[in-house]
């Protein structure tokens, strides 16, 4: 079974961080991103690189998945993956995206628009506690 736990930004060290999850909007509806090797949907984002910091991977992994253009980002918070065995820490942002482009030859084979979240999710035990925390994020920061 796994747990998912949350934090407040800044309360676990930077080294600690090792995804970036971005839940992203284009005109008012929520972008999920379909792996070319999976017929299932994600949230976008992705694994932190060697001396990259947390904000420019989110940045990077929203372009490359997303084909971003113009976009402002903000932190939500941290986030922990506990299997049991191990736990992991990422962090989770909201980005509204005002330009989309060409996507990226990359992993990513498609995005669509969705007005909730799609049921047939690549990570069901994780992505929808990430989706909730940042739809709560959006209704408290009155974000529509």
């Amino acid at each position: 079974m796994l747990n998912v736990k949350f934090y407040n930004v800044n309360t676990v060290e930077e080294s600690k961080l090792k995804y970036a999850v971005i839940m992203s909007k284009f005109n008012k509806r929520w972008i999920f991103a379909r792996h070319r090797e999976r017929e299932t949907w994600e949230i976008p984002g992705g694994r932190k690189e060697k001396n990259e910091n947390i904000n420019t991977t989110a940045s990077r992994e929203l372009i490359e998945e997303t084909g971003a253009k113009e976009f402002v980002i903000t932190p939500v918070c941290i986030y922990s993956v506990d299997n049991g065995e191990s736990e992991s820490f990422g962090q989770l942002f909201y980005a509204e995206i005002k330009h989309l482009g060409e996507l990226a030859n990359s992993e990513i084979d498609e995005i669509q628009l969705f007005d909730d979240i799609p049921e047939n999710l690549t990570y069901p035990l994780i992505q929808p506690y990430l989706f909730e925390r940042v739809e709560g994020y959006c209704t408290s920061n009155k974000i529509s």
